[in-house]
């Protein structure tokens, strides 16, 4: 066919498709991030140079928001509160809990945004939209190593020693809370679009997700007011739940050298000791996952025209 004077545009052979040619519109869906890896890291680029532009602190902010927020809820609750008195160990506790719900916020809120945040790119030229999410969900996690790296720092000055068991909690926490939150994401990206209501909603859950975990307290509190009950349950549902437990797995429960009692109180005892439900996070995370890239690739056709 011809490609000019108003004649359609050629379309790729077959043989050009088996080399790589693909017609405008079609993509790989769910692995364009996988496939389109350079376009991907252009978009991380992008975005860390937006958020720090003009500032003078750049990437010192990941260290000084983790901070604050710490002291502020440290001097509350441990001190004024005196959880540190029947939790050993409290600061460290506490800063596990703190790095999930923060990676969480990030990348929820990241990726709810990113494809109208991106209006400009989205609407005028073709790029696969699932690079818009995850490069937000990078971006996050380039947030998150300086918060692992204090948290490392100050487990270590309570006694903690690295272990198979922390290592395993660890990278079983993280890709629940990753899986999960991108799954989540997409659900949110996609609908944002038609519906800028959903990023308030969705600061809302951020803004109360430290509450609805084991982050400032101990779950035997919980337990002791609503245990046996249905509500204890979906509480021990709720995969931040499961991700923060994992964290303290990892990063507070076996640090016995310089906190005496930590691992022989019962009261940290859980369902299926060391990991807790980590079988019902790891379903749970994966089918949000699903139905989140199932809801993504049928929106993302109308972004362009809800933009």
């Amino acid at each position: 066919m011809s490609t000019g004077g108003g004649g359609s545009a050629r379309l790729p052979s077959r043989a050009e498709q088996a080399e790589g040619w693909r017609a405008p519109g079609q993509d790989a869906g769910w692995l364009n991030p996988l496939r389109e890896r350079f376009l991907l890291r252009l978009l991380v680029r992008k975005e860390l140079r937006v958020r720090y532009r003009g500032s003078a602190l750049g990437m010192l902010w990941s260290y000084v928001k983790p901070a604050v927020q710490f002291i502020v809820f440290y001097i509350a609750l441990g001190v004024f509160l005196q959880l540190n008195r029947d939790t050993p160990a409290y600061a460290v506790y506490l800063f596990s809990g703190i790095v999930v719900v923060n990676l969480f916020g990030e990348v929820f809120g990241n990726a709810t945004r990113s494809i109208t945040g991106n209006q400009a790119l989205v609407s005028k030229i073709y790029l696969p939209s699932e690079l818009f999410p995850w490069a937000s969900m990078i971006v996050a996690l380039v947030h998150f190593l300086p918060q692992l790296l204090v948290l490392l720092a100050g487990a270590l000055l309570f006694g903690w020693l690295p272990s198979a068991t922390s290592a395993l909690a660890f990278g079983m926490g993280l890709v629940i809370l990753v899986v999960f939150t991108m799954g989540l994401g997409m659900i949110t990206a996609a609908l944002n679009a038609a519906f800028r209501d959903v990023e308030n909603f969705v600061d809302l859950i951020v803004m109360v997700a430290t509450w609805l975990s084991p982050v400032l307290y101990r779950i035997s509190m919980v337990e002791e007011v609503i245990g046996g009950t249905i509500w204890w349950w979906l509480y021990q549902l709720n995969p931040l739940t499961i991700v923060v437990e994992l964290f303290h797995v990892a990063f507070w429960r076996y640090t016995p050298p310089a906190v005496q009692g930590v691992a022989a109180d019962p009261s940290l005892a859980g369902p299926g000791e060391p990991f807790g439900l980590w079988w019902a996070g790891l379903l749970i995370a994966g089918l949000t996952f699903l139905l989140g890239t199932v809801l993504f690739e049928r929106s993302k056709r109308r972004f362009a025209q809800e933009l």
